[in-house]
């Protein structure tokens, strides 16, 4: 089995997160710049079999677009493009980010590790692929 790459997409960063072989386990992995991800991509995957991406589709609270949806949208049509033999699944990312804060701040993590934006990003990622693995395995 290979593992499943989750990214919460975003303007400026990418949150990315991974599961064990097993695919049991989500772990937050890294945040990597928009501009960078593909080449982070290509790398990853040419060290570990991946079976499956994950992204983050941003919707409002009553299940809507957001402004943020259309561009993850073409996130995830290049993803498609350039990764043809690996499957593109999304989840919805609702209140990840506000989830992810409450928990840095629940592991009683300082200010300066909660004020860094690229911890959100790979925790909210991680917190994406849980759901979608927990969701997948009822």
């Amino acid at each position: 089995m290979g593992r499943v790459v989750c990214f919460d997409f975003g303007s400026k960063r990418i949150g990315v997160a991974v599961t064990d072989e097993l695919q049991i386990i989500s772990t937050p992995l890294e945040t990597i710049s928009t501009s960078e991800i593909h080449n982070f991509i290509h790398k990853y995957i040419s060290e570990n079999e991946v079976e499956l991406f994950v992204v983050g589709l941003p919707l409002n609270l009553k299940g809507e677009k957001t402004d943020s949806t259309d561009i993850t949208k073409s996130f995830i049509n290049t993803l498609k493009k350039k990764y043809p033999s690996i499957p593109t699944e999304t989840y919805d990312e609702r209140l990840t980010s506000k989830i992810a804060r409450e928990s840095i701040l629940a592991m009683g993590k300082n200010k300066k590790f909660r004020r860094d934006k690229t911890n959100i990003d790979k925790i909210s990622a991680s917190l994406i692929l849980q759901s979608y693995l927990k969701r997948k395995n009822i």
